[in-house]
């Protein structure tokens, strides 16, 4: 049994095979629909954290799967509070075909793959989201044609998304630049996961603290939020050394003409990305936005056909 918590766990074969199963499923949904290969299929969806795009998406892609989706909120699990993680993971085990679960902790998420018996999909933990990986990765398969070769720069903080989009880019080619206030890169444990994987690639991997060189010849450039999710006491610390990092026209025309930006949502305009540049020419946000859907088909189709 496979679970998608991280994809250094993966190998560069599968999460390519992803992709292509991705193209597919989305071209197939446009032609006049998917067809209904999980009929009888449901996905338990267990949240800690709010969500638009992550519940939203899933739900929608069981039902165009002829599976079906069930929401469990934080108040009526209280993961690990009111009942323990094991706990939960099994009960769930015997009522659905799939777990997916948006936590804090990415340990919370792996203690409950230790305990299913049932596929787990990390739908977002404060370590890693894949999810988002593999939609960022369609997204610029559909831009550009091909991943390898490409120059991504990601410019904000060290974060969670940060880590899955580094992990996606070493299996698919593509250089990758980062630009961050200091004492705002990748955790050590990030680092370490990620090492091997750019060694193996042989990827170009660049760190900077200054975003006009991370963004140079840049084909993608990528921001997040700031203030995470979990980190919003550090706002006022975070927001006067995060400034320089705004994704703006400036930052823009110092990459290549045909770069595309990207945001994974939501959104803090004005901060991170400037109104003109989400909305503008080169932004690919909206289409990455819909590609969750479509990338995440893929890995519910891998793991449950």
């Amino acid at each position: 049994m496979q679970h998608f918590l991280e994809m250094a766990s993966w190998s560069t074969a599968d999460i390519q095979h992803l992709l292509k199963l991705a193209v597919h499923l989305k071209m197939e949904w446009q032609s006049g629909g998917n067809r209904p290969v999980l009929k009888n299929k449901v996905l338990g969806m267990i949240f800690q954290k709010p969500s638009l795009r992550t519940r939203v998406s899933f739900e929608v892609a069981m039902k165009h799967l002829g599976g079906d989706a069930i929401m469990l909120g934080p108040e009526e699990i209280g993961l690990g509070k009111r009942e323990s993680i094991s706990d939960i993971a099994r009960v769930l085990s015997g009522y659905v075909h799939c777990i997916m679960a948006r936590v804090y902790s990415h340990a919370n998420i792996e203690e409950m793959a230790k305990w299913a018996r049932v596929p787990v999909i990390n739908g977002l933990s404060d370590d890693y989201h894949p999810c988002q990986a593999m939609a960022d990765m369609l997204t610029i398969y559909e831009f550009f044609g091909r991943i390898q070769g490409l120059k991504i720069a990601y410019v904000g903080d060290g974060n969670n998304v940060a880590a899955s989009l580094l992990e996606a880019a070493t299996h698919f080619g593509a250089d990758f630049a980062m630009a961050t206030p200091e004492g705002y890169e990748l955790s050590e444990p990030m680092r370490r996961r990620a090492e091997p994987l750019v060694r193996r690639s042989g990827i170009n991997l660049e760190m900077h603290t200054h975003p006009e060189l991370a963004v140079k010849d840049a084909h993608v450039i990528y921001t997040d939020t700031w203030i995470s999710m979990g980190k919003e006491q550090e706002a006022a610390e975070r927001r006067p050394l995060f400034e320089p990092y705004q994704v703006n026209a400036d930052l823009v025309a110092q990459a290549r003409l045909d770069c595309i930006v990207m945001h994974c949502l939501p959104a803090h305009r004005g901060e991170e990305i400037t109104d003109d540049v989400a909305d503008g020419n080169h932004s690919a946000i909206f289409q990455q936005a819909e590609n969750r859907l479509h990338a995440q088909k893929a890995i519910l189709v891998k793991l449950l056909a």
